[in-house]
């Protein structure tokens, strides 16, 4: 593990662990959720506070898409979730590029040989850049088509966020994709005013498992004692808001394209996903700041 310090605040890193965030914090307040107990030693990135989504965003239904007339088939990843899910990055070990007090790079390369094509049959290159102050994290993203053929490819964080204290979310967007059972995308419509955050909402009483479109790139989150305002490169049109019931925790992702863009490319023109040319690349940067409540 890496820690990361500037003026009162930390950042633990897990390069071993899917290229994670651990947890942030400042004066030791939690910024994003505290890692669970039984997530690092067997090594579960679904209890960290961050990790990325390379080289795709949540699903792809049924783990079976086709791209330049071949058929593919991803391995499940997920226990038994039907659909192969976050890419392959949250659960491969990066290498740690460059360390500093306050920054680090991490990288991952992706070789579809033999059994990793199952993972993702498309070579490509990944990379973390951490940049911390004692108010703001930068978080860099980056992917690079290392193929000989054109690729699809798409970026985005997932960070947990606290949910003690009764806190509120407020972001613009223009469109929510509705899910059918199977929790993928059926139809985008206007977002309904049960859904609109744009005036903030207590998380809590809507629970949310959807991906908005046309996203202005700004997220707050306020608490009692604090806020995180979140802003991100116009890339990352599309924003990601889960929020369980009875847990301790919601997310909010930054992300490039729909839920299972790969299936709707023939379909719509606004699903996100990007096709890279042999040496092509995606990049975007997610940033983090701390602010008074209000």
């Amino acid at each position: 593990m890496l820690s990361l310090t500037s003026g009162g605040s930390s950042l633990v890193l897990a390069p071993e662990l899917g290229g994670s965030i651990v947890g942030w914090t400042l004066e030791g307040v939690p910024l994003l959720r505290r890692p669970l107990p039984d997530a690092i030693v067997p090594g579960h990135p679904r209890g960290l506070a961050c990790f990325p989504l390379v080289p795709f965003s949540n699903r792809i239904a049924q783990g079976a898409f086709r791209w330049n007339g071949a058929d593919y088939n991803l391995d499940s990843n997920f226990g038994d979730h039907p659909h192969t899910i976050h890419g392959v990055g949250w659960q491969s070990c990066w290498t740690v590029a460059a360390i500093g007090a306050a920054s680090a790079i991490l990288t991952l390369q992706h070789d579809p040989a033999g059994a990793q094509a199952r993972r993702w049959p498309f070579a490509f290159t990944a990379e973390q850049r951490f940049s911390l102050t004692r108010d703001t994290l930068r978080v860099g993203l980056r992917l690079r088509n290392l193929d000989d053929r054109p690729v699809p490819g798409g970026l985005g964080l997932h960070p947990y966020f606290p949910r003690v204290g009764a806190p509120t979310l407020r972001f613009k967007a223009d469109r929510i994709w509705v899910n059918g059972t199977d929790m993928l995308p059926t139809r985008s419509e206007p977002v309904p005013s049960h859904w609109d955050h744009s005036t903030g909402q207590r998380i809590g009483p809507v629970a949310l498992d959807n991906c908005f479109a046309g996203w202005d790139g700004e997220v707050r989150i306020n608490w009692s004692s604090h806020a995180v305002t979140m802003t991100a490169d116009p890339i990352f049109r599309h924003l990601v808001v889960y929020t369980p019931p009875d847990e301790d925790f919601f997310c909010v992702e930054p992300v490039s394209h729909m839920n299972d863009a790969i299936s709707w490319m023939t379909r719509i023109p606004d699903h996100g996903l990007h096709v890279l040319a042999p040496g092509g690349t995606v990049q975007g940067e997610v940033t983090f700041r701390i602010a008074t409540a209000t």
